[in-house]
């Protein structure tokens, strides 16, 4: 008989109604399994055919219980949306470590959303402060959704979000979209990025990953006791912003090896002395959070989170009989 792969789609993993809390808990299981070094995870790798573009791909395999493989192949256009197309696209490959046989092929862009969020929100569980009441989203796309609705299991006194885009009414649209979920928040949207920013518990920017980068939130904004979260490398936060704060990374070995190809990093960003901790050692009880002072995070995305996060779709889809069997 011939091998067969399953075939899931986006729509097919909404009906799954997976939450938010269940991604947090596998990519937090994922982050623990690398910080004990159990499985192998390369810095992911990537070409750029167009400008502020990239494909990326991005292979792990998990070991101990978890025993979990994929690989991932997922493209970042900045262009896409005025064309009328999604900003991040791709595929995800789900391989069965025992024969190398691919079993599983879903779309890309739900999980890394949705992993991507999760990050945020283990982040932010071990670097939060419980009283935490307002959050700035710079940035009101797909991962301000996601994140936000990470940030909402993690502080349960969240009441104030504000929220700025260069676009106005992508930022209406977003509070149209995320109000039902958060009935008891109120949402401001923000004439200046300054005024959103300015005396905010927690700073999450989700802006294009470019090549050139403005860097344009300063220190000044930000106040002593503020949880910042770069989504979008170092596109927005500036340099300053880190110095001096506790900083951390989802992985050490990627920061690294990303800052040394010279183009994301560069001009004063956390050099390998200045990395704290990663999410590795955090979440494997190798080294402490905190929950005090500036806490600062670079949350690239790691291939950990598409594996673990695309095992669990996997193994709901089987069980709920989704998706289309089709023979390699």
């Amino acid at each position: 008989m011939a091998p067969e792969v399953l075939w899931i789609s986006a729509k097919e993993i909404d009906r799954l109604g997976i939450a938010m809390t269940e991604i947090m808990d596998a990519v937090e299981t994922g982050f623990a399994a690398i910080g004990r070094g159990e499985g192998e995870m390369p810095a992911k790798i990537g070409i750029h055919p167009r400008e502020d573009c990239f494909i990326h791909a991005m292979p792990c395999y998990l070991g101990g219980e978890i025993d979990r493989a994929g690989v991932k192949c997922v493209s970042g256009y900045p262009p896409n949306p005025a064309k009328g197309h999604p900003y991040i696209t791709g595929v995800m490959l789900v391989v069965d470590p025992d024969t190398g046989l691919p079993v599983a092929v879903m779309d890309a862009a739900w999980v890394t959303a949705w992993r991507t969020g999760a990050a945020s929100g283990v982040y932010a569980r071990h670097f939060g402060n419980p009283e935490t009441a307002s959050v700035a989203m710079v940035g009101t796309g797909v991962q301000a959704r996601v994140n936000l609705l990470a940030m909402k299991e993690v502080f349960p006194k969240l009441a104030d979000v504000r929220c700025y885009d260069l676009h106005p009414a992508a930022a209406d649209r977003f509070i149209e979209d995320m109000r039902p979920a958060l009935p008891g928040a109120t949402f401001t949207r923000c004439a200046d990025m300054r005024t959103a920013v300015t005396g905010s518990d927690v700073l999450i920017t989700c802006t294009p990953i470019v090549e050139t980068p403005k860097r344009f939130i300063p220190r000044d904004w930000v106040k002593d006791e503020c949880l910042v979260i770069s989504v979008d490398y170092d596109a927005a936060i500036h340099q300053d912003i880190f110095a001096g704060a506790h900083f951390t990374c989802d992985n050490r070995n990627q920061y690294i090896w990303t800052q040394k190809q010279g183009v994301y990093f560069q001009n004063g960003y956390p050099g390998p002395e200045d990395i704290d901790a990663d999410m590795g050692e955090i979440c494997s009880g190798r080294k402490p959070g905190a929950r005090t002072g500036r806490r600062g995070a670079v949350l690239m995305g790691i291939a950990s989170h598409d594996v673990m996060t695309a095992s669990l779709v996997y193994d709901r889809a089987v069980a709920a009989g989704l998706g289309t069997r089709v023979e390699l």
